[in-house]
């Protein structure tokens, strides 16, 4: 079972990284190109698009801003526009880690809820977040908004000059461009539905 997991994991990386490779060599950009268009540095790009990096939803966002595309774009199996869209269990897509994590990434796994839809305006995700020390947190900032609901463990929602922490049944709405990291802060990870809004 651990291995299908990791498997489907690698399988919906590799899809990642080869469609924002795909994509940016359609539009004719060059990793300095996008660099510029992200905030992103180039080598951790590259890393991106060769699967070597697994990227946050944060870095996803920019990338698609970038390229003109819905985040849902890299999840998708078609590019058909649905009234109603079903994503079953099985058809989740989950994105984790790298066995080679580099330090300063993100370390949380994530799932996409909806892999239908090609023209959404809201990108629903079920994130698993580790137990983390405050030291090893790392922000992010995007555009648009984001909303969370705790569904099991404590997490720790930080910004610059706040903190609150979230028990089972609490939610959070937020400006997503405000720099925020969050962490578990029990042994087991911490798991929320989160759905992001971004800006077109």
């Amino acid at each position: 079972m651990a291995h299908r997991e990791e498997d489907h994991a690698a399988a919906a990386a590799l899809k990642i990284g080869a469609r924002v490779r795909e994509l940016r060599e359609q539009r004719r950009y060059t990793l300095q190109d996008m660099s510029a268009k992200t905030g992103l540095g180039k080598e951790e790009l590259a890393h991106i698009e060769t699967s070597e990096t697994m990227p946050p939803v944060a870095s996803l966002l920019k990338i698609a801003k970038a390229l003109d595309v819905g985040m849902g774009f890299f999840f998708q199996e078609t590019s058909e526009s649905q009234d109603i869209a079903v994503t079953r269990l099985s058809e989740r897509i989950r994105v984790e880690r790298r066995p080679h994590h580099l330090k300063g990434e993100v370390d949380y796994i994530y799932e996409a809820l909806e892999t239908k839809k090609s023209d959404k305006h809201m990108e629903p995700f079920l994130v698993e977040f580790p137990p983390l020390d405050t030291s090893e947190m790392v922000f992010a900032s995007h555009d648009g908004e984001e909303f969370l609901t705790l569904l099991e463990g404590r997490l720790e929602f930080r910004t610059q000059n706040r903190v609150e922490v979230l028990e089972p049944g609490d939610s959070i709405y937020f400006r997503s461009n405000i720099s925020h990291s969050f962490r578990c802060l029990e042994q087991k990870s911490a798991k929320a539905v989160v759905v992001v809004w971004s800006r077109v």
